[in-house]
């Protein structure tokens, strides 16, 4: 929905009001199952990328305070260390983000995955699949900073003593993914932009070739929709963070807490 809804100069038949009139006329026309499509791929990058993406922000989280904050919690070292794990992040999902992407787009080319990886690499060249990654990067980067900041900043207040609680781990899971999704809008619409490549809205301004570069999606996003275009399917994507961001730190402190008290009483 995301993804459809971002799209600059969409067809007449995937053109949108609302997250719900997208889903109920996606659904009618395309069937029930074209909403999950390029879920294959995406749980493919998943695993490696949020398994370097966690160890990294742990690691560097801990190392990072108790140099700024001896002992305590610092929200400076949680910025960095949540910018920096973004970057192993974003360099195992970018590809993944700009497959996904590619197969659910309106009317897509693409009936599968292998068939757009080769057909990608085949017309576009091996670096199509990281045209994004400096805007995805410069998205992220302060996404994840806001993310982390505001989910720990919330911790504080929720869970003072930092316990096993499933209930404050998904409230400040999902204020912190709105927050940040909200905030970060913009660049996500010029990542879809750089990632779909969208021949309409590319046609629209002579543009031949393909477009790359961070300063030239924000120039066309604009020339297209104004300041209003870096805002497209701001509802979606926030719709979409809430729950992502708190089952991904529910799951995450669930099995944090799990293996550190096996640990513990393997020990004694």
């Amino acid at each position: 929905l995301q993804t459809r809804m971002q799209s600059l100069q969409p067809d007449p038949k995937a053109q949108y009001r609302s997250v719900y009139e997208a889903l109920k006329k996606m659904v009618l026309t395309e069937g029930l199952w074209r909403p999950l499509r390029g879920i294959n791929v995406t749980m493919l990058g998943a695993g490696p990328a949020h398994a370097m993406y966690f160890a990294c922000y742990e690691k560097m989280k801990k190392s990072l305070s108790d140099i700024f904050q001896q002992g305590g919690n610092s929200h400076l070292a949680n910025g960095i260390a949540g910018s920096v794990a973004t970057l192993l992040h974003d360099a195992v999902m970018n590809p993944a983000e700009v497959v996904k992407q590619r197969l659910q787009m309106f009317n897509s080319p693409y009936t599968s995955v292998l068939g757009c990886v080769r057909a990608v690499r085949r017309t576009e060249g091996f670096g199509a699949f990281y045209r994004s990654y400096t805007t995805q990067l410069t998205m992220n980067v302060p996404f994840q900073a806001i993310h982390f900041v505001t989910y720990e900043l919330l911790q504080e207040h929720l869970n003072p003593r930092r316990d096993y609680d499933p209930r404050s781990h998904v409230v400040a899971g999902a204020v912190a993914g709105a927050v940040a999704a909200a905030a970060t809008t913009p660049l996500d619409v010029c990542k879809t932009l750089l990632n779909t490549q969208e021949n309409t809205a590319l046609s629209s301004l002579n543009i031949r070739g393909h477009l790359s570069g961070m300063a030239n999606a924000f120039s066309t996003v604009y020339q297209l929709g104004g300041v209003a275009g870096f805002f497209k399917g701001v509802q979606a994507r926030v719709i979409y963070q809430m729950p992502s961001t708190a089952i991904a730190w529910s799951v995450y402190e669930f099995f944090k807490y799990f293996l550190t008290k096996h640990t513990l009483e393997k020990r004694t």
